[in-house]
């Protein structure tokens, strides 16, 4: 064969080449349409398909920005050695961001509670990118902790914007879905924060991955205002399934409610099934705790009393907070555990990581869609009874996940372990729905973030303070002394994060022994929210 008949071979090859991989992009791009119109249609439509994915988004940005430090650590304390960065002044970088945070979050959910959500939240995002890029051009310790500083205090804003935002775009009786699908942007915003930015700035430098972080809040802060109205609150304004334009829809709604009706053709107010069921029931409200009185006009302190007078709200702000406070050390540690504890590659220990996350996504998935379903059968208890066998199972498997010393079976069991753990959010913030009026959802979810902030901050210090306790002592020790220093002293170091994983497993039982308290004062809470809302 000649040189032309090769080269007219040869082209014929190369386009039958790029024809065969146009169709394979035309099929994949039909699959993931197919499949995105799917997703879209089960959600509900276009609409609440774009609320629920903006929210989600804001959540794993903040998660993502929170857990950043623990991810570049290593790169932060190489590339800046001149600063002569000590492991408490690094630790320092995550505490105080969110005890920042749970300082300004009180006024802020006030703020919540008193003027427009979505443009306090999209202007809140554009400062936190402001913060994250100020923190990529540090010259110093003490600039960067002063950025920080700044970054905990405007994330402050996402947590009640989104608990109060949620309640008036969804009602009660499928929030337990919509909060999976929301939380389940925090759970991967947390994963993102440690492998994307490590790897980010193993790759390049931990200068890039602050810069990286910066870049969607701008699109993120943008999407929201342009393309999320304001609610009606109390409930004026849920997204029903299948609207397709979010605008005209939020429209209509503010022409009915402005529009002077009679008292005879006014519309009936939907009942919310856990209101439904204990009416059905006849649980009484709590006359001591029946708001008669503006929750608008009340003060903070007076709002703060409030919330904190409902026992089972109490009972949910701890369960929640210590459940948080153990996924906060278990996430923080667990890539250090797997390779020490399994004598694992870092890449092998950042693939579990991923694992458990997934994992985590598809507890968070499940468990809300499960009590919305026995919610409106009646059993108005399961929002809280179900986060607390969720907390209780989590313990049971993740003892011997923890305590087992092969990669291959713990695995699963430490995946079912995430799975519950994180299982237990939806219902929990469906349910601090339930037993409060609407206009203190933002003052109501402020409380339970300063809480939860303070728990989540305390977690690394005082799994990292057990952990130091126990190197050395332990019967075990004796098993790492045919390895070599370097990995030697991994193994140590994960000796002590098993004890710390074991011992604060107490958290989990003492939230999930919390909230099966708060199954008997719920109804109770329920109807006496259903009584203040009147």
């Amino acid at each position: 064969m000649d040189d032309g008949a090769k080269d007219a071979e040869a082209r014929k090859r190369a386009a039958a080449a790029r024809k065969a991989t146009r169709a394979t992009a035309q099929a994949l791009g039909t699959a993931a349409a197919l499949a995105r119109g799917q997703i879209v249609e089960r959600i509900g439509g276009p609409a609440r398909a774009r609320v629920i994915t903006l929210f989600g988004c804001v959540l794993a940005l903040a998660t993502a920005d929170a857990s950043t430090i623990g991810a570049i650590a290593p790169q932060l304390a190489g590339a800046s050695s001149s600063w002569h960065i000590s492991e408490a002044q690094l630790a320092l970088l995550s505490t105080a961001t969110l005890l920042v945070g749970a300082v300004f979050v009180i006024p802020v959910g006030m703020l919540v509670d008193r003027v427009h959500r979505l443009p306090l939240l999209s202007a809140s995002i554009l400062l936190w990118s402001a913060a994250s890029l100020a923190s990529a051009l540090s010259p110093d310790y003490s600039t960067l902790l002063l950025t920080r500083l700044a970054l905990g205090a405007v994330t402050a804003t996402a947590g009640p914007a989104i608990a109060s935002l949620t309640g008036d775009f969804f009602p009660a009786k499928e929030r337990g879905r919509v909060y999976s699908y929301i939380l389940a942007g925090e759970v991967a915003g947390t994963a993102a924060g440690f492998i994307v930015s490590g790897t980010v700035s193993s790759l390049i430098s931990w200068r890039a991955a602050f810069i990286l972080l910066a870049i969607p809040g701008v699109f993120l802060a943008r999407a929201l205002y342009r393309t999320v109205p304001e609610p009606l609150r109390g409930g004026q304004s849920y997204l029903e399934p299948g609207v397709q334009d979010l605008h005209e829809a939020m429209a209509a709604m503010r022409h009915r409610a402005a529009a002077p009706v009679s008292p005879e053709d006014a519309p009936t107010r939907v009942e919310e099934p856990a209101h439904q069921a204990v009416r059905r029931r006849g649980v009484s409200a709590d006359p001591r705790l029946v708001l008669r009185e503006d929750p608008d006009r009340m003060p903070i302190s007076r709002a703060i009393r409030y919330v904190l007078q409902i026992p089972s709200n109490v009972m949910l702000i701890l369960g929640s907070s210590l459940g948080y406070f153990y996924f906060a050390g278990l996430s923080l540690y667990a890539v250090q555990f797997v390779v020490g504890h399994y004598h694992e590659p870092q890449v092998t220990a950042e693939l579990v990581l991923v694992l458990l996350v997934l994992g985590a996504i598809a507890g968070t998935l499940i468990a809300g869609r499960l009590s919305d379903s026995l919610v409106r059968r009646g059993f108005v208890e399961a929002r809280v009874l179900i986060p607390a066998v969720c907390y209780l199972g989590a313990v049971a498997l993740l003892i011997p996940g923890i305590l087992s010393h092969n990669l291959s079976s713990a695995i699963w069991l430490d995946i079912g372990g995430a799975a519950l753990l994180s299982a237990a959010n939806p219902p929990l913030n469906a349910a601090r729905l339930d037993i409060m009026p609407s206009q203190l959802w933002g003052r109501a979810e402020s409380v339970r973030t300063f809480v939860r902030s303070i728990f989540q901050a305390l977690a690394p210090l005082i799994f990292a303070g057990i952990c130091a306790a126990f190197v050395g002592i332990t019967p075990t020790q004796d098993a790492g002394s045919h390895l070599p220093p370097s990995k030697a002293n991994l193994y140590h170091v994960a000796t002590g994060l098993e004890w710390s994983f074991l011992i604060l497993l107490a958290t989990l039982a003492a939230a999930g022994i919390f909230l099966a308290r708060a199954r008997h004062t719920y109804p109770v809470d329920v109807a006496t929210a259903a009584a203040s809302q009147a």
